[in-house]
């Protein structure tokens, strides 16, 4: 049960309405990685908790991460006042209000839609949705899936703070950035409270595959650093060595029946194709310039540097 106190949890000082900062508040409001995703994120992880520390501390951040969409959603009706005001009474001439919502940069259904209100949408007016909670009902998974969502959102409240020069709401965003690297914190400290965090879940690794790192990307720029070198790992850089790593022979295999057999063998003598076979096509017989070789050669061929500027004329004349 909840109990509503009509004080924010910080105070909310906006200097004067801005539509297009507000639309830009609306990211923390509904989007990916905004108040609503984590408080959703965290109700459901807290609820299906078994372990009582872990649930306590769940469904506390849960519930002041719902305080945190008040103070966002309260920034973004102090900022659209103006406009709010202005499209709910109408006191403005018509093309003024469509010039009003343009040069806000406020979103057509933020205006017209919302009113100017805080809605459940991100900055470029997509709803939210549940896709944004990622839990997976395993504690080492979901910790560490937080401490990675409470990063994320510390960044976009920089980035935020960093396109404003209102100093109420830097203040208020500020705050709002601090408590998730508080969050982070937390949440740190309840994965380590796990003995054997890692790997997550409850399977062990194979053994011979857990200290390998394979460089698969290899030429100018490979680098060695921990992450790669040094007691922990077998480092690959001949992947003939590994390829492939079960010592079979790299091949697909399923055991059929019967029936399946004399299916399948019919299916691949119905679709085999005929390597002798070189039939003119829709490209051979639609080619022009830039369709390199066909069958047809005069009428294909990329062009050359010297014809682009034919081409772009005659393209121009068509």
């Amino acid at each position: 049960m909840f109990m509503h106190n009509k004080r924010l949890q910080y105070t909310v000082r906006v200097s004067e309405p801005n539509p297009r900062l507000a639309t830009m508040m609306m990211e923390q409001f509904g989007g990916a990685d905004g108040e609503l995703a984590a408080a959703m994120r965290y109700f459901t992880q807290g609820l299906g908790e078994d372990d009582a520390g872990r649930k306590d501390l769940l469904l506390d951040i849960a519930t002041e991460e719902l305080s945190h969409l008040e103070v966002i959603g309260s920034i973004v009706a102090m900022l659209n006042k103006g406009l709010k005001a202005q499209l709910a009474e109408g006191t403005m001439k018509e093309a003024d209000l469509y010039m009003m919502v343009g040069q806000t940069g406020s979103s057509a259904k933020e205006s017209i839609l919302f009113g100017g209100a805080p809605a459940l949408c991100d900055s470029a007016g997509v709803p939210w949705t549940a896709a944004y909670v990622d839990s997976r009902g395993e504690p080492t998974v979901d910790l560490r899936s937080n401490i990675a969502a409470e990063a994320r959102a510390k960044i976009v409240y920089e980035r935020l703070i960093n396109i404003t020069d209102d100093p109420g709401i830097k203040d208020a965003l500020g705050f709002l950035m601090t408590r998730e690297v508080a969050h982070q914190k937390s949440f740190e400290k309840a994965l380590y409270a796990i003995e054997n965090n890692f790997p997550s879940g409850k399977l062990p690794g194979v053994e011979k595959y857990a200290s390998m790192y394979v460089n698969t990307s290899q030429g100018e720029g490979d680098t060695t650093g921990p992450w790669n070198t040094g007691e922990e790992w077998d480092r690959v850089d001949d992947l003939e060595q590994v390829m492939p790593v079960d010592g079979g022979d790299g091949t697909a295999s399923v055991k059929l029946g019967a029936k399946d057999k004399k299916v399948a063998a019919k299916m691949a003598e119905r679709t085999m194709s005929d390597p002798a076979a070189d039939p003119t096509t829709g490209a051979d017989l639609g080619a022009g310039p830039g369709a390199g070789r066909t069958k047809n050669g005069d009428m294909g061929g990329a062009p050359d540097i010297e014809s682009a500027p034919a081409i772009a004329e005659a393209t121009t004349a068509k």
